[in-house]
């Protein structure tokens, strides 16, 4: 049978799902093999150096740096706050007295009687590691983390912003290719992770930022309300650290996008079930993929096409078309013509033909289709 490899996103109802939570610096782990953990518990955490400033303490006070030391009134080691005096020169026959004060607060770190530098160095910054999936610890990385392991529903988009969030699953679109407008955002939100169904609207999302919603997912977006929103426009590195109030997951892509029927009705069917989801999205080398995490009790039956290698592409696989003149549309495999052939450009491609979603077949590249895998 015909078949060939390509990069999808995943969208199944049943997975065993393993998440790698590390520190980005060695630290404690709380938790051992075997042990449940919810996925908003701290499994791990550290303690950052707080950040180090300069004081010329010296050249404020007008004293060679070679005099300093006289003229202190802490030493390395000792804990200052903002506003304290650290240093005072009497000046001539006791008049004209000059002090410095600390700028900052923290500890001294260090007095250097070459430079008349001060350095102080702030608190400590505790950085926490959440266990992300409620799930059971697999294997435990010493002084840096844990594996969670589960059986999860995934469902992968194409772009997101925002981190990870936490929230009960909350439908506010009736379907699929309905527009996600800020009146269908009603009653307590708070904490929730709202589905809606087509493009979503810029006053949308700044209602939701309003009513403390955790996460919007829905199938579009306008580029021009991205940039709105985000109030810059987005390089093509990684997101994730967009500090907006909640996190956004793109499904389809950007413009007037339906969602896919399969991820709406995975997603519906969820309704009032927890969920853990992350917008990071990187698109180059170590690809990253927004997602939404929910766990679920126990696996359901698998279908022939679940059942294929992963990334295989099949007679009968869902794929969608990522390129234009059909860009967005889904639809499934048809034929997978063995021998190249010649497109519109005049060049030579493996292709491929798709029944999409409305009945009509199309031709397009290997390269211009994309897995959705179950």
């Amino acid at each position: 049978m015909a078949q060939g490899y390509t990069p999808g996103l995943k969208v199944t109802p049943w997975t065993r799902w393993r998440c790698r939570r590390v520190l980005p610096i060695p630290g404690d782990v709380r938790v051992k093999v075997g042990v449940k953990v919810r996925a908003e518990e701290v499994i791990a955490e550290a303690a950052m150096p707080g950040d180090a400033t300069p004081v010329n303490v010296a050249k404020l006070l007008g004293v060679p740096a070679g005099e300093l030391a006289k003229h202190l009134l802490i030493k390395a080691g000792d804990v200052v706050s903002v506003g304290q005096i650290v240093a005072q020169s009497k000046g001539l026959f006791g008049l004209f007295s000059s002090e410095v004060k600390s700028s900052v607060g923290g500890t001294v770190e260090s007095i250097s009687t070459v430079t008349g530098m001060m350095i102080v160095r702030g608190e400590p910054l505790r950085v926490q590691v959440r266990a992300y999936l409620t799930g059971t610890v697999v294997e435990v990385l010493p002084n840096e983390g844990a594996v969670i392991e589960a059986d999860a529903a995934v469902i992968q988009g194409i772009f997101g912003i925002g981190g990870e969030a936490y929230g009960v699953i909350h439908p506010v679109c009736a379907k699929h290719d309905e527009d996600l407008h800020e009146d269908k955002l009603t009653g307590d939100l708070r904490g929730k992770i709202i589905i809606g169904g087509r493009r979503v609207t810029q006053a949308a999302i700044r209602k939701a930022q309003q009513l403390g919603v955790a996460a919007v997912v829905t199938g579009g977006i306008d580029d021009q309300d991205l940039r709105e929103i985000l109030g810059y426009d987005l390089g093509v590195a990684i997101t994730g650290n967009e500090a907006i109030g909640l996190s956004i997951i793109i499904t389809e892509g950007f413009g007037d996008i339906a969602m896919a029927h399969r991820t709406f009705d995975l997603l519906r069917s969820h309704a009032g079930h927890h969920a853990s989801v992350n917008g990071t999205t990187q698109i180059r080398a170590g690809v990253l993929r927004p997602e939404i995490l929910i766990p679920v009790d126990a696996p359901v039956a698998k279908t022939a096409i679940k059942d294929r290698e992963e990334g295989q592409l099949v007679i009968g696989a869902p794929v969608r078309v990522i390129r234009e003149p059909e860009f967005g549309s889904l639809g499934t495999v048809a034929t997978m013509p063995s021998e190249p052939a010649v497109l519109a450009s005049e060049s030579k491609a493996r292709v491929v033909t798709v029944t999409l979603a409305r009945g009509e077949t199309v031709t397009v590249p290997r390269a211009n289709v994309e897995l959705i895998e179950g």
